[in-house]
């Protein structure tokens, strides 16, 4: 099954292209997230290194945050469009635990972390095997919070963990464990794994149901509830 998987959640998005277990290309954009054009431009290059048209796609795939609001919204604004073009299905990730699963068969617990700001993180405790299975489901809370919660030798890994790296040591001391930057950068070729997993089970996402998991109010939502209560 050849799946197109976008990752627009944080500082750092990707585009994969694979067939069943095989990556066929993966384009990481680096900075420029919410630049749609430069999103399209990498979708329009991996299918052409594949020699591949939209509709050679059996499905497409993306997470659905938590993270950057806008982000998330562009990739899930991209994937939908992809899906209703090419009459293909679609699916439907945690950002969380694509990052996560950068460390299958950890024997330590995985702390995925992506800063999002206002002094909170957005987090979970994620068990790695052949995939991810959460610990403690995906939040949004000031990091001192999430650390009480470790009792155990943890990975940390994440912008939120680079951020946060001295609390985090001072806070767990020994139980911290801090991969190699790469392991930091969230990728689609892992959400991929996530999606051919749910794919092969039938498990995909009505495209109504392809929403973004923000976890908190936008700015112009808390904006308006202010207004309201005056």
């Amino acid at each position: 099954m050849k799946i197109l998987t976008i990752d627009t959640s944080s500082n750092c998005s990707s585009v994969a292209l694979s067939d069943d277990a095989t990556l066929l290309g993966e384009c990481i954009l680096g900075e420029d997230r919410c630049n749609s054009g430069r999103l399209m431009d990498s979708v329009s290059e991996l299918l052409k290194a594949a020699r591949l048209a939209p509709e050679g796609v059996d499905a497409f795939a993306v997470s659905l945050g938590p993270g950057s609001f806008t982000g998330v919204r562009v990739g899930i604004a991209t994937v939908k469009g992809l899906a209703i073009a090419t009459g293909r299905p679609a699916v439907g990730f945690s950002s969380l635990a694509m990052l996560a699963m950068n460390l299958p068969y950890c024997s330590a617990q995985v702390a995925p972390m992506f800063d999002a700001r206002k002094a909170e993180v957005y987090a979970a405790l994620y068990r790695c095997g052949s995939f991810p299975e959460a610990v403690f489901a995906d939040a949004v809370l000031p990091p001192q919070d999430f650390l009480s919660r470790i009792t155990q030798p943890t990975v940390f890994i994440g912008d939120g963990a680079v951020r946060y790296r001295d609390l985090i040591a001072a806070t767990v001391g020994e139980l911290a464990i801090f991969p190699p930057w790469h392991a930091n950068l969230p990728r689609a070729s892992a959400g991929a794994v996530l999606a051919r997993e749910a794919a092969r089970a039938g498990k995909f996402t009505p495209l109504a149901q392809l929403n973004p998991v923000y976890l908190r109010a936008s700015e112009a939502e808390i904006a308006k509830r202010k207004r309201e209560s005056l």
